[in-house]
């Protein structure tokens, strides 16, 4: 296990970020797509539920709420993604086949893209998830809507509740899945940030490399980086029977994107 470097990040681009949403307005802008991976399941189960409040976007696991799918559970998760993508019911294509189990599409999901970038910068500042078995998670994969190959995901951070403390351990990274120009690269991390704090997760890509941050210093640089369109996912898991009090949540206190 690594400790984050001390180095700090570039600065923001000097232009008007893409995306720069803080949820104060308390409505999900068109960039947002409330479902997690929606053509593997059905919307009942893929849908987030998610409650405005002052401190940001809650994206909430509730008692009630469905397994994203029966061969998963249990697995319950609320997530915000900004693409969609897959083939027919029945087909295997579709938006990160991330699973080796016999995915299949069981609900047709139109091309989205309301930001898909191929390179450039992503702020994500949020409050992970403390509740018992939970996990926190931020990253970005490939569209696969030009090439099943375009599969790459660049994982950001995952935050396990029971990796929180006065410091965090957190698993970042490359995941090659179907993309064999790739490799995996992950490596879990001890960065000196307690994330039942609000913190920034930055990931600058492109050109070869791709840098992963956390409030604005450098927590590791990958030498590799997709060259695809890739959409944003934020969400938090429940891997869990039941276990702890509901609604658990993470906390969505505000986006900021630069493509390009």
């Amino acid at each position: 296990m690594a400790r984050s470097d001390a180095t700090a990040l570039p600065p923001h681009p000097r232009r008007t970020a893409d995306v720069d949403d803080d949820f104060s307005a308390e409505v999900l802008r068109d960039t947002w797509i409330p479902h997690y991976l929606p053509h593997w399941t059905t919307p009942d189960r893929s849908r987030a539920r998610t409650g405005f409040t002052d401190a940001g976007l809650d994206l909430r696991i509730d008692a009630d709420q469905l397994d994203w799918r029966d061969e998963d559970a249990p697995l319950r998760v609320s997530n915000l993604q900004t693409g969609t993508f897959s083939g027919a019911v029945g087909s295997t294509r579709g938006t990160h086949r991330h699973r080796p189990d016999g995915l299949v599409v069981r609900t047709f999901t139109p091309l989205r893209t309301p930001l898909t970038p191929d390179r450039g910068r992503i702020d994500v500042t949020l409050r992970a998830s403390a509740d018992p078995d939970c996990m926190t998670a931020i990253w970005l994969v490939g569209t696969e809507h030009l090439d099943p190959r375009h599969s790459g995901e660049i994982c950001v951070a995952e935050i396990d509740a029971d990796a929180i403390g006065r410091s965090t351990r957190v698993r970042c990274g490359i995941k090659a899945h179907h993309d064999d120009r790739l490799r995996d690269d992950m490596i879990t991390v001890v960065v000196a940030e307690d994330s039942h704090d609000v913190l920034t997760w930055t990931v600058i890509w492109g050109g070869g490399t791709t840098t992963i941050g956390c409030q604005g210093r450098v927590v590791h640089t990958f030498d590799q980086a997709p060259t695809y369109p890739l959409l944003l996912m934020i969400d938090v898991f429940e891997m869990s029977p039941g276990r702890g009090t509901y609604p658990k949540a993470a906390t969505v206190r505000r986006v900021q994107a630069w493509q390009g």
